[in-house]
């Protein structure tokens, strides 16, 4: 399997040189060549595998340039940091399935790829003999995942960028109060837009990449993507055990486009995925986009579902590059037009092929505190402000035909000031939380500009 950029420039990529190089050289996205589409027979015989053997015969298939041998170790060795047998359940509760994917070390669905790729980092390295230093920027989930999953790893420094006071208490100190001498945490005085911003620049300098060995965890990492579209296969396969269905309609609660388009790709592999139904917060360009064929950038609004606070998807291009029909040069015009003027183009026939796989709507603030309640008081079950979001979502646009599965996000001890304010109840606390705002933090407050960034990262890396 080789891989390209969608920006045209990079191609015949192996998957090891793909997961390295991150953000690819020409400013794109990198993706598979190829999409397997696997027959009906294939389908079957993942139906009763065990989730780290699915996972393997997934990413098999793309990772194909790494020995069988060692790519069954590092997916075991992910997977046994989950603390439920089946690494992400699925619970049936009133009309639909909840895809519990918070059953990983920092208790959000980041870690599912994360523990793989902070593995896989490893393993490539040591093979190389080589040193990474990490830039990455998150929202919310992604940076204690990716620190969970690289801290104290050999050869690898880490830099995650979080918008200060935009993150959940909680997520804060899940990254910040770890001290291991490789981890560092940028509180930027900013968005998470400016956040990505920055790192999408820094990764665009190609002298300064390389001169620092910088590697990527965010979304923008192709494995990262590949190993999220194993739980869809996997949630299929206990719905349609229990039902019998022969195809199925996910809710999906994003604000960057990876979690979704991960869905779209096994839905490209031949799994039966009716829609796939995007649900947005108040910060609704992609539910927009779906709906009215309305990609303009706004102003980005904090929420109480501050992991989807977002209005300028990276993952996006992805999607783009299937929905121009890989057309790199009408993609990189279309990706122009939009930093000029904040508005991506889009045509009738476009959107119609966009609405034949997605269904979207977006619920505010307020909508979000009342699915919780009121999902608890029908179910007993709690659910998270994201995944509150992509539950409502899903009720109200769902064909109705097929069984819904919602993919829940992260834990609601996450969020316990929200579930509380929803459901007047605590939350109670996992133990990895318990004591969490006791411990040392670590971490620096910078302005949201590139220099000062750079100069902190200058500081710090492995050299």
């Amino acid at each position: 399997m080789k891989y390209c950029s969608t920006r045209g420039q990079v191609h015949g990529l192996s998957f090891s040189a793909a997961v390295m190089m991150g953000l690819a050289d020409d400013g794109g996205l990198l993706l598979p060549e190829d999409i397997p589409v696997l027959s009906k027979d294939e389908l079957q015989k993942l139906r009763n595998l065990p989730y780290p053997e699915l996972a393997f015969q997934i990413i098999s298939k793309y990772a194909t340039d790494i020995p069988v041998t060692d790519l069954k170790d590092i997916i075991d060795r992910s997977y046994a940091s989950f603390d439920h047998p089946q690494i992400t359940p699925v619970v049936k509760l009133d009309d639909l399935y909840i895809l519990e994917l918070f059953h990983g070390p920092t208790l959000a669905f980041k870690d599912v790829a994360l523990q793989f790729l902070g593995n896989l980092f490893e393993y490539l390295l040591g093979n190389s003999g080589q040193q990474m230093n990490i830039i990455g920027a998150t929202s919310g989930d992604t940076g204690s995942a990716a620190i969970y999953g690289v801290k104290g790893k050999q050869r690898i420094n880490i830099f995650i960028l979080h918008p200060k006071g935009k993150v959940s208490p909680i997520q804060k100190m899940q990254m910040t109060t770890i001290t291991d001498a490789n981890v560092f945490n940028i509180a930027v005085e900013g968005t998470f837009d400016d956040a990505q911003a920055i790192v999408k620049e820094i990764f665009g300098d190609l002298d300064y990449k390389n001169k620092h060995a910088l590697g990527v965890v965010n979304s923008i990492n192709c494995a990262r993507l590949l190993a999220q579209v194993v739980y869809y296969f996997y949630a299929f396969s206990q719905v349609q055990k229990a039902t019998g269905a022969k195809e199925v309609e996910f809710s999906v609660p994003t604000g960057n486009f990876g979690d979704i388009f991960a869905g779209y790709i096994a839905r490209k592999m031949g799994l039966p995925i009716k829609k796939l139904i995007l649900a947005n917060n108040i910060n609704n360009i992609l539910s927009r986009f779906v709906t009215e064929g309305d990609y303009s950038a706004a102003e980005v609004h904090h929420s109480l579902s501050p992991s989807m606070d977002i209005q300028i998807a990276s993952n996006f291009e992805r999607y783009l590059f299937y929905l121009y029909d890989k057309d790199a040069y009408r993609l990189n015009a279309a990706m122009e037009t939009f930093k000029l003027n904040g508005i991506l183009p889009v045509s009738s026939e476009e959107l119609t092929r966009t609405q034949q796989i997605f269904a979207a709507a977006s619920i505010n603030d307020e909508e979000t505190l009342a699915a919780i309640g009121r999902f608890a008081d029908k179910t007993g079950y709690i659910l998270d402000p994201h995944t509150a979001i992509g539950v409502e979502v899903g009720q109200r646009v769902r064909s109705g035909d097929c069984p819904l599965i919602c993919l829940a996000t992260a834990h609601p001890a996450k969020f316990g000031e929200t579930v509380k304010k929803a459901t007047g109840l605590d939350p109670a606390l996992p133990p990895a939380f318990q004591g969490i705002d006791k411990l040392e933090e670590k971490l620096v407050t910078l302005p949201a500009e590139i220099e000062a960034i750079k100069q902190y990262v200058d500081a710090h890396v492995l050299t």
